[in-house]
């Protein structure tokens, strides 16, 4: 081997970690709702990971508050729908992979084909409708959220609690609330505090969870919620039980 031909593979660095599947990042079917600040942090670290297939799902145009956290979107973008300038630029960022763009609801979209899920969501209605069907179907489902400095990351697997074992009254009080940038949906309320270091955070926990998924190390994954506090730097594991009533369990014959 010549001195330094190593650097001519992209993820010379990345194979060093024995365990991790590059291949499998590549062939993986990848659905990731939300192209926002969280969706754009989340395409990012996975296009520098190597995955291959990406199908990215959002409604929202951009707006100019987007560019203090949004590494695909420029000034010359404003009323341009999401999904799709991040899968027009995602080429520069790594043309190994490939990125369908869907301009729509999440649940307008039917095909449920994929490996794993991550949900970059800004409303709680849309977040449960992506955890009922990744956990109908079987797919691990990644959910993020930030709050300011403040975020939080769960894993949902086949086994073990779901996001809506999660939830409470409160939560189910502002389900037709949607925070979005656009404004649309049956409650208009001012929007969360959000900024570029808390979403990185997330977003990169998030893509460590999917490439430990893919690898066949759920054994290492986040068992419980993952709550993030920016200020102090702390994180702290908040265990969530499996709800025994909760819809989205159910066996095979109910199924």
């Amino acid at each position: 081997m010549k001195a330094k031909e190593y650097d001519s593979d992209r993820f010379d660095r990345m194979r060093r970690i024995d365990w991790l599947d590059i291949e499998g990042f590549h062939k993986a079917r990848c659905l990731v709702v939300g192209a926002g600040a969280l969706g754009n942090e989340v395409v990012k670290c996975m296009l520098l990971a190597g995955f291959g297939d990406i199908t990215l799902v959002d409604m929202d145009e951009i707006v100019t508050s987007n560019l203090s956290r949004c590494v695909f979107f420029r000034e010359c973008d404003s009323g341009r729908k999401k999904a799709e300038v991040v899968a027009e630029r995602a080429h520069d960022l790594y043309s190994g992979s490939k990125i369908t763009p869907i301009v729509s609801k999440i649940q307008e979209v039917e095909d449920w084909d994929f490996d794993v899920v991550l949900g970059c969501l800004d409303n709680i209605t849309a977040r449960l409708h992506v955890n009922s069907h990744a956990r109908y179907h079987r797919i691990p489902y990644i959910d993020g959220a930030t709050d300011g400095f403040r975020g939080k990351v769960q894993v949902v697997l086949e086994n073990g609690p779901c996001l809506e074992c999660g939830m409470n009254g409160s939560h189910m009080r502002v389900m037709d609330e949607r925070f979005s940038c656009t404004g649309g949906g049956s409650i208009f309320i001012p929007k969360l505090a959000s900024e570029i270091t808390t979403t990185s955070i997330i977003a990169a926990v998030q893509v460590r969870e999917a490439m430990k998924i893919l690898s066949g190390r759920t054994e290492l994954c986040i068992r419980n919620v993952m709550y993030y506090d920016g200020r102090s730097g702390a994180t702290t594991d908040l265990e969530i039980p499996e709800e025994s009533g909760c819809p989205n369990h159910f066996t095979e014959e109910s199924k």
